[in-house]
């Protein structure tokens, strides 16, 4: 039976997550305590132990930037100019990953089935970020990161003391995204037919003042017929026109100044320069370089005579054309004061009142119709919140079941869990429907059930988390799954099927977890020890792959302590040969 149970949870999770997708490797840089880490993570369980206060969630940290998470300068290593850290992805299978990299233009043509992420913080703080080597943004890299690697972190699990991460965890197991929108959707349709009746009930009056007020203001902007971003060309073409002689006379003498004096043009004074040099080079090699710029500048120079030629060629002074132009301006203008807004917004103003206006009008129908709209969402939106509840209801069933049966094998025999999913249609309507969430747990033979903060203790509360993260990790559809230090609370037997449980999830998905359990440690298809050394003036964090003898000797050091036993080695070389 203990077999069954177990196997009965990961029946789902092995078809979602079978298949390379997989965290292939990470590389860190003077980030933190580290100077330099590479490591090659390989597809199930790897295990991260090391000594307390060594860093073993480094690795964690340095992975987290590259999905996304903030930065400053603390994150660099001292003296170091900047930190960075490489995560490299396997995402054969991943095909919305790569369809989005394809939107953008960021996939990699000779490696399609992989993903590069790197995340460059500089010692003053600033940070960037990469995909496949082009520039991202930190909310790109988030989107992205939600769907290669999953993070539960130390206190994950006190998430489920919070109502609405009860109801988020419900939701998510439920698998009702339909239900979710139809109940969003029908409260919004209901939320703005209900306003809107409300303030037509309570300034029917204001609203007629209001309309004549609209209708005159309208009209009259309709007349004067402003046309979106004109104002800013009736700017620029007011300012040219008013300067237009201005304009000419200036250009005409630059043009003169560079081109056309024929005793000491620009032109003609630059090219003597280089004539003058050309003969003085060949007696010193080094003014080359000053030749070279002065012939740039001649051929500048030209150019930009030519230009102002054509330019003065082209200016058109029209005193009409002025008095057009200077008339519209102005009454744009006096529409600005008139409205109070800054001339280049009075299109958008007169577009918004128009809009205002043609809603006035629309609204004034009758009451009693609007009132009937009300009533018949407000009765769409109840029935779509009851189908929710009814699915929350039969999904808390199942899920409260799997819970039991899964912390049965950690320990927790007697334990009764449920979902208590209250549907109140009294309180305050909300987007995500009427129901109020409780978790009801009892731990002990013949004592009631209560809520679950009242309930367990901080080790029980790890073991439930962990049985929720196992049980629902197939919803994520997340290819590699993190768990830092979840096993906080737990030993013994406990921690032996705790273990198991990450091994099993680790044969079918990517898994890495943080831990100080050498029950835990000794199913780890990979085991990762971090360690910390210093010289007493620096500090420095490793990270290295260990081999059979080297994993034989950690899990003693963690059975036993630093002084190693023959026993505890004993012990370590069984925890291996069983799990293997």
């Amino acid at each position: 039976m203990h077999e069954r149970q177990i196997l009965y949870i990961f029946t789902r999770i092995v078809y979602l997550h079978s298949g390379l997708n997989m965290l292939l490797s990470l590389s860190i840089e003077n980030f933190a305590v580290v100077k330099s880490v590479h490591v090659d993570f390989k597809q199930g369980l790897s295990v991260v132990t090391g000594e307390t206060g060594a860093g073993k969630s480094i690795a964690i940290d340095g992975l987290s930037l590259c999905l996304g998470a903030r930065a400053d300068a603390n994150a660099v290593r001292k003296n170091a100019d900047k930190a960075s850290v490489i995560a490299e992805f396997d995402i054969q299978m991943l095909p919305k990953v790569k369809q989005w990299l394809s939107d953008l233009e960021l996939i990699q043509e000779e490696a399609p089935n992989e993903c590069t992420i790197r995340r460059v913080i500089s010692a003053e703080g600033r940070s960037k970020a990469f995909i496949n080597g082009k520039t991202v943004t930190l909310s790109q890299l988030k989107v992205l990161g939600q769907w290669l690697v999953s993070i539960h972190g130390q206190h994950a699990h006190h998430q489920l003391l919070k109502a609405d991460a009860q109801l988020q965890l419900l939701d998510q197991f439920a698998n009702h995204p339909e239900l979710l929108t139809s109940v969003k959707s029908s409260f919004e349709q209901y939320r703005q037919t209900k306003q809107q009746f409300d303030q037509l009930t309570a300034t029917q009056q204001q609203r007629q003042d209001r309309c004549q007020l609209l209708s005159y203001q309208v009209e009259e902007l309709d007349v004067f017929g402003l046309q979106q971003g004109e104002f800013e060309q009736l700017e620029i073409e007011f300012k040219r026109l008013s300067n237009s002689q201005t304009l000419l006379e200036e250009a005409q003498m630059s043009f003169y100044r560079l081109y056309e004096n024929d005793e000491h043009n620009a032109l003609s004074l630059v090219q003597k320069c280089v004539n003058e040099l050309e003969q003085l080079e060949t007696h010193d090699a080094t003014l080359a370089p000053i030749v070279g710029i002065l012939k740039d500048s001649a051929i500048n120079i030209e150019e930009a005579a030519n230009e102002l030629r054509s330019y003065c060629d082209e200016l058109d002074i029209d005193p009409m054309r002025m008095q057009q132009v200077e008339q519209r301006y102005q009454q744009a203008m006096d529409f600005a004061r008139k409205h109070n807004v800054m001339p280049e917004d009075l299109y958008e103003i007169h577009q918004a009142l128009a809009a205002e206006y043609a809603e006035l009008q629309a609204s004034s129908g009758s009451l009693d119709e609007l009132a009937a709209q009300v009533q018949l969402e407000l009765d769409t939106y109840l029935a779509q919140t009851a189908l929710l509840s009814q699915s929350r209801q039969s999904a808390g069933e199942t899920l409260a079941q799997r819970i039991i049966e899964s912390v049965a094998q950690m320990n927790m025999e007697h334990t009764q869990l449920k979902f208590a999913v209250n549907y109140d249609t009294s309180q305050p309507l909300q987007a995500n429907g009427l129901d109020t969430i409780q978790i009801l747990v009892t731990t002990n033979p013949g004592q009631p059930m209560d809520v679950i903060e009242n309930v367990v203790s901080g080790g029980e509360l790890s073991r439930i988390g962990l049985a929720i993260q196992v049980i629902t990790s197939h919803l994520n559809q997340v290819p590699t799954l993190i768990f830092d230090e979840v096993d906080t609370g737990i030993s013994g037997p406990t921690a032996a099927i705790v273990g198991s449980l990450l091994r099993k999830l680790g044969n079918s998905t990517q898994v890495m977890c943080v831990t100080h359990l050498p029950q835990v440690a000794a199913q780890g298809h990979q085991q990762l020890f971090v360690n910390k050394l210093t010289d007493g003036e620096t500090t420095e964090t490793t990270m290295r792959e260990l081999n059979d003898e080297q994993r034989v000797r950690e899990l003693a050091r963690l059975l036993a302590g630093d002084t190693l036993t023959d026993s505890a080695i004993a012990n370590a070389q069984e925890m291996l040969q069983k799990v293997s």
